[in-house]
């Protein structure tokens, strides 16, 4: 398989007015097949169109995106996406939501149950198949979604901040079981983040992006990912290179931050 391919990917809006807004200009990436991508960048520089235009829910104005070397032009079960919000049925239980991909498709239940109770269980949460989703926690909810992505057996996997909601045990410890499904499965992971420090620890590839229109700015090739498989995340933390990192990158987007507050103010 040769992997995900962005060439020269634009997205261009036009307003009402007949203004428009430039979000991506000239994105080009090659992702190989089982890594694992964050992407950073300040508000409003196009992460999650980006993600939505790798998706099939957007069709850029501009570039082309192949997949194992094929067009990508739509959805399509290949490229799975969970969302910050777990998107799930709420009426279901959590085997039943699991299993909506595959039964959509046709299967029976002999062909993917044993596949969807190993997903239940990788993801911790054997002892609530039953259970409704209204009755789950947050961080419950999004190992459902995960595993529901997951039970489809996508190459590709988008995440846009599904971790964003949730408190910061809770985080750390989905942190923790991303990599390990990700190293698990060998899935590409591509995940859009605010959080520095968690882009550090889920990028073996990192990019920051610009402002608008939002481009890659600058790409990172990381340790941490690795090293924090069957780890304990906190450790990861504490190395003076993760530290030197994260106070670059901070101060990376904190400066990119401040040009768009200035050009908002002379704009005004």
């Amino acid at each position: 398989m040769s992997g995900l391919m962005l060439k020269n990917i634009s997205m261009r809006f036009d307003l009402a007015n007949g203004s428009h807004v430039q979000a991506l200009q000239d994105v080009s990436l090659d992702l190989k097949p089982g890594q694992l991508l964050s992407v950073l960048g300040p508000s409003g520089c196009g992460k999650s169109t980006l993600l939505n235009i790798i998706a099939g829910f957007l069709a850029p104005t501009g570039g082309q995106i192949t997949l194992n070397g094929h067009a990508v032009t739509g959805p399509d079960a290949e490229r799975g996406v969970v969302f910050q919000k777990g998107a799930l049925f709420e009426w279901m239980n959590v085997r039943d939501n699991v299993s909506f991909g595959p039964r959509m498709a046709g299967q029976r239940e002999a062909e993917y149950g044993a596949h969807v109770d190993h997903l239940i269980e990788v993801v911790g949460l054997q002892d609530f198949r039953e259970k409704a989703i209204y009755e789950l926690s947050g961080g419950m909810q999004q190992r459902v979604a995960l595993a529901r992505c997951l039970a489809n057996d996508p190459d590709v996997i988008l995440m846009d901040e599904p971790l964003g909601a949730l408190d910061a045990l809770t985080r750390e410890k989905m942190q923790a079981m991303v990599l390990n499904l990700w190293k698990e499965t060998g899935k590409t992971v591509i995940l859009i983040t605010h959080s520095v420090e968690e882009a550090l620890l889920l990028g073996e590839r990192l990019i920051v992006m610009a402002p608008r229109p939002g481009r890659i700015y600058k790409e990172y090739h990381l340790p941490f990912a690795d090293q924090g498989v069957g780890n304990d995340l906190r450790e990861i933390k504490k190395l003076p290179e993760f530290g030197a990192r994260r106070e670059e990158i901070l101060s990376m987007i904190w400066n990119m931050e401040e040009e768009i507050m200035g050009r908002q103010g002379a704009a005004a």
